[in-house]
C-alpha cells in the first residue's frame, strides 16, 4: 500500500436487509491521519456502513478497501489494521482501568502488557485512576478508557461509532480531546455522530449520509458555502453546520416526495 492511497476507499457500496435498502451506492475516501465525520439521522445507515468497513457485515455490492485491503477478499488483514469502538463502552467494570488494558494487551499476544497499559493511562490522563475499579469511573472516563483499549496494538485506523452518546457535556469534552490526540498521533479516524457541534469541533471533513447516499462531502467551510451568504441586519449570522445539514436533508426529502 502506498501512502498516496486513501486509508479508506468506498465505491458504490450497497446493502439491504430483506425489503429494506439501507445503503444505495455510497462513495467515500478518508485520507491518512485525518478525522472524517459521517453525519446522518437515525436509520441513515451510519452504523451499517461502519460494520461493513470493520468486516462485521458483507456488502451486497460495491468495493470497500481499508488500509489497502479489500474487506471481502482480505478481512483478516483489515481486522489487523483497525479498531472499532461502538456506541457503548466495552469495559469490564469489575477490573481496574489498568487491568482492562493489560487484559486486552494479553489477548492480542503483546509482550510488555504492563508498560503498554501505563503508557495509555498516561496518554489519556487516567494514571491516577488506573488502580481504581472501572465501576467508579465517570462516563467520560469510561469512554476514554474504551478508546485507549482500542489503541492497543497501534492500529492505523479507528472507527468511532457515536462515541459520546449518553455522555454529559464534560464527558463529551473529554472524549473530544482524546479523539484529537488520535489524529495528532497519525491515527486515521472515521467518526459517526448525530451531534452536529461534535463534527464541527473534530472533523477535517464532513460527509452527510441521507437515505442511503452521501449527499455532500467537504470541509466545514465548503459546506457552509453551499448556503446563501449571511444577511446583515444588525449582526452577521453565519450558517452553522446544523443549518447546512437540515437545509440539505430537507431539500432532498422534499424533492423525493414530489417525485
Amino acid at each position: 500500500m502506498t501512502i498516496d492511497r486513501p486509508a479508506i476507499e468506498v465505491r458504490g457500496l450497497q446493502k439491504s436487509f430483506k425489503e429494506l435498502t439501507v445503503l444505495r451506492g455510497v462513495d467515500l475516501d478518508v485520507a491518512h491521519g485525518s478525522i472524517v465525520a459521517l453525519l446522518g439521522s437515525n436509520g441513515a445507515g451510519k452504523t451499517t456502513m461502519i460494520r461493513i468497513l470493520s468486516t462485521l457485515l458483507r456488502p451486497d455490492a460495491g468495493t470497500v478497501v481499508v488500509n489497502g485491503f479489500d474487506v471481502v477478499a482480505r478481512p483478516g488483514d483489515v481486522r489487523e489494521s483497525i479498531s472499532l469502538t461502538g456506541q457503548f463502552a466495552a469495559v469490564d467494570e469489575v477490573l481496574t482501568g489498568r487491568e482492562n488494558l493489560i487484559l486486552v494487551a494479553r489477548l492480542r499476544h503483546l509482550t510488555g502488557a504492563g508498560p503498554i497499559a501505563d503508557r495509555l493511562l498516561a496518554r489519556f490522563s487516567l494514571t491516577e485512576a488506573g488502580a481504581r475499579r472501572v465501576a467508579t469511573y465517570s462516563g467520560g472516563m469510561r469512554r476514554r478508557l474504551d478508546i485507549a483499549m482500542s489503541l492497543i496494538g497501534d492500529p492505523p485506523i479507528i472507527f468511532l461509532d457515536e462515541p459520546t452518546t449518553g455522555l454529559d457535556p464534560e464527558g463529551r469534552l473529554e472524549v473530544w480531546a482524546a479523539v484529537k490526540q488520535l489524529a495528532e498521533g497519525g491515527t486515521t479516524v472515521l467518526l459517526t455522530t448525530q451531534y452536529l457541534d461534535e463534527a464541527e469541533q473534530l472533523a477535517d471533513r464532513i460527509a452527510i449520509l441521507h437515505q442511503g447516499r452521501i449527499i455532500v462531502n467537504g470541509t466545514l467551510t465548503e459546506l457552509k458555502q453551499l448556503l446563501p451568504p449571511a444577511e446583515i441586519e444588525y449582526v452577521e449570522k453565519q450558517p452553522t453546520l446544523e443549518d447546512v445539514f437540515l437545509t440539505l436533508v430537507g431539500a432532498r426529502t422534499e424533492g423525493e416526495d414530489a417525485r
